[in-house]
């Protein structure tokens, strides 16, 4: 293992100063490859109906919208504000322009938030490695695709890595109101999503540690005054909207929250979060669909060894501060934790996790990438040193730039290969437009994904394996394996198509209308 940190001894860290050519740089990587993936979009994620169908309910009763959805409403609020801005310019009642209203708020959140984690990278590792470690998270397939749909996860990347930063800058400077700084970004973050909420946890920490240590730069007054803003900028956003739906984690249900409910069942939730945290288990790590499986395949198994080896020098190392070795260690093993705990408290128990719950920790620990990079090139100048003692270093440099290249390839070839966004869902858009043009507004339409009858602009209700009898329309998905609809009504088809332009063959689409 000591061979490994000779390789890396020589690594400048931390740089200097950060550069605006990294922010230009990383700015236009970000708007071009997303302007592009946004304008193609064949149709947007199953969540983002909800999202959107939330923030139009916002237009019209706010606090009703928030009462009548589990899901946190930071996200349709800001597809709300961002629609208002749009609507400044050119009309955007139509559904396409809520829809571009959602995915214009994730790109320009992915934008903000490479940039927070661009100084994040730089105060831990230095601004050229930090450069480099965005730059890769940035063109990493699920990165982009995230960042140009209708999803939470960068519009929460941007609140957790702007509250992060706040705090960082807090330890760093000593100054109180950036910790409340810090607490208030992070409120708005849990509006978003709550596991935002981590960075009080940090900040409180980190400040109680303070109180004891004898080095500290602050002092005890300051160190309570600071504790006091994290808090109090954290909880007048989150409490009220906690106390609002009743419970810590609304989505989930968990963490009963109104002091006049019933105790027992108060109780029965903390019981449910205890047993939670007690079930994280290997399989939840190491299984399929897991976490690890889940960063290899959002590192594209490409950049997995380089982010291993980064993190195992930049921690065998040991940072200067200590402070840069506490924020790095913590952020890991709490995103670990709750990660393992999504899975576990889930209504319906499964070992599954999506790569969207995993984003986080990749984006946090992007900047180990090139440091391991850095330390493969040096082994393989070394290799082919011819018997020198010396290392040259343009060597090192040159294989470093081959092996960015090679992993930025891969990257743009699996991009391509999804653009399209959902190409293979092109037969949805054809029933929903057939839909749009032959049903009335008052028909009801029974579909197997809720996003045929939100394209369609109809009522719509989605089913499994029987279709309602309420339901004057029907959409099927038939052939390739699956089996006939039966029908409990007596019904007529009006419309077939193939799920895929490119296959004519697989999955077809058919519409039935009800005609008894």
């Amino acid at each position: 293992m000591d061979k490994i940190l000779l390789e890396y001894k020589d690594i400048p860290w931390p740089a200097k100063s950060w550069t605006k050519n990294h922010i230009f740089i990383l700015s236009i990587v970000i708007l071009s490859v997303g302007i592009y993936v946004v304008s193609s979009t064949v149709m947007i994620a199953r969540d983002g109906v909800v999202y959107i169908n939330i923030s139009r309910e916002m237009a019209d009763d706010t606090l009703n919208a928030v009462d009548e959805t589990v899901q946190p409403p930071g996200y349709p609020f800001l597809i709300y504000l961002m629609h208002k801005t749009m609507g400044l310019f050119y009309g955007t009642e139509s559904l396409q322009g809520w829809i571009i209203s959602a995915q214009t708020v994730s790109l320009v959140s992915k934008l903000v938030a490479a940039i927070m984690l661009y100084f994040i990278g730089g105060y831990f590792v230095g601004f050229q490695w930090s450069f480099y470690g965005v730059l890769i998270l940035n063109l990493l397939p699920d990165s982009v695709s995230y960042g140009s749909d209708a999803l939470t996860d960068w519009p929460h990347l941007m609140f957790l890595s702007a509250s992060f930063l706040l705090l960082l800058l807090g330890v760093q400077y000593g100054k109180s109101g950036i910790f409340g700084c810090a607490g208030l970004t992070a409120g708005l973050g849990y509006l978003v999503r709550p596991e935002c909420g981590q960075v009080v946890l940090y900040g409180t920490i980190w400040l109680l540690f303070n109180v004891i240590r004898p080095q500290s730069k602050m002092k005890r007054t300051k160190v309570a005054w600071a504790l006091i803003l994290l808090l109090t900028g954290f909880v007048i956003i989150a409490v009220p909207y906690m106390w609002f739906k009743g419970h810590v984690f609304p989505e989930q249900g968990i963490g009963n929250f109104q002091l006049m409910s019933n105790t027992s069942h108060g109780v029965d939730s903390m019981m449910d979060v205890n047993l939670c945290l007690a079930g994280l288990s290997v399989e939840r790590i190491i299984g399929k669909n897991t976490l690890l499986t889940n960063i290899c395949e959002t590192l594209i198994y490409y950049f997995f060894p380089a982010m291993l080896l980064g993190s195992y020098c930049y921690f065998r190392r040991r940072p200067e501060k200590t402070e840069q070795l506490f924020f790095a260690a913590i952020f890991i093993i709490v995103n670990i934790a709750i990660v393992v705990w999504q899975s576990e408290c889930r209504d319906t128990p499964r070992i599954f996790l999506s790569r969207r719950h995993t984003l986080s920790l990749v984006a946090f620990t992007v900047f180990y990438i090139p440091l391991g990079l850095y330390v493969i090139s040096c082994w393989i100048s070394r290799i082919n040193n011819s018997g020198e003692n010396v290392i040259k270093a343009k060597n090192i440099q040159r294989w470093f730039s081959i092996l960015m290249v090679i992993g930025i390839c891969i990257c743009m070839a699996k991009l391509f290969k999804m653009i399209p966004l959902r190409w293979e869902k092109q037969g949805y858009q054809d029933v929903a437009d057939w839909l749009n043009k032959n049903t009335s507004a008052a028909d009801l339409i029974a579909v197997p994904d809720r996003r045929i009858a939100f394209y369609a602009e109809r009522k719509g209700v989605e089913y499994r394996e029987k279709i309602p009898k309420r339901a004057i329309y029907s959409v099927s998905i038939i052939g390739d394996g699956r089996k006939d609809i039966e029908f409990s009504r007596t019904m007529t088809e009006e419309y077939s198509t193939w799920m895929n332009h490119g296959k004519k063959r697989g999955e077809k689409l058919v519409i039935y209308k009800v005609t008894d």
